[in-house]
């Protein structure tokens, strides 16, 4: 028995490192190009090396951090044209799910995304920023897989899981603060893509989504450029 509970205890434990360290880089506590030290992070979480450096590699994995030789790891840091490919790629994929979801989306699955449509409704900036975007996740994570499309559904995914947020809590500027200026249009084009999939148009859920990820894009590029 003490040979099975061990394994556990060890993994938890490095599910507990990796999302504490996970949460602070969503949250822009830990910075874009900041380097991490292993012993530093084992001191400061209160655990030996082991569990630290196994959760650096998964983070590393789902593309948080980034192993540079002979240095070390640190956070991502992104290029406007890594973000402006980023949000390319996603007004493609994300514009040809919502067109398939459009035709097969069920009617459990409208009510879910309108849930969590008025949940985001009733979030306030900055207090619930955090909230926010786990719950623009799940909705925009609810459109493809409606789709019923298994390869976008694991392409979307997978970007999503290497992209948590999409890169927001990577730019100081909007990291623990909103847009202004999105605020109302952000409310306006989830409502479009609510009311496109729901009316089971293919050809609005595409326009509707395809617009709404190419104004978030632009806005984040903004704000990029005016830190640089």
């Amino acid at each position: 028995m003490a040979t099975q509970t061990a394994p556990r205890s060890h993994k938890q434990l490095r599910s507990r490192v990796a999302d504490r360290l996970r949460g602070e880089i969503l949250q822009g506590r830990l910075k874009p190009g900041e380097w991490l030290r292993q012993e530093r992070l084992a001191f400061e979480q209160g655990v030996s090396q082991t569990p630290v450096r196994e959760a650096l590699r998964q983070l590393a994995a789902e593309g948080l951090l980034e192993h540079v030789p002979y240095r070390g790891i640190r956070v991502v840091e992104f290029s406007i044209e890594d973000v402006e490919d980023l949000y390319g790629c996603r007004a493609l994929l994300e514009g040809m799910a919502a067109r398939f979801a459009a035709v097969h989306i069920t009617s459990g699955e409208l009510e879910e995304m309108s849930e969590l449509f008025e949940r985001m409704c009733r979030c306030k900036t900055p207090e619930d920023l955090v909230e926010y975007r786990e719950l623009n996740r799940r909705f925009h994570s609810a459109i493809f897989k409606a789709s019923r499309r298994s390869f976008l559904v694991r392409t979307l995914a997978q970007l999503w899981s290497a992209f948590p947020t999409m890169l927001w809590s990577n730019v100081p500027q909007v990291a623990t603060e909103s847009a202004p200026e999105r605020d109302e249009p952000d409310v306006e084009e989830h409502s479009a893509i609510v009311a496109a999939l729901r009316a089971h148009d293919p050809d609005a859920a595409e326009r509707a989504v395809r617009r709404h990820i190419e104004a978030a894009g632009s806005t984040l590029v903004a704000a990029m450029r005016a830190q640089s």
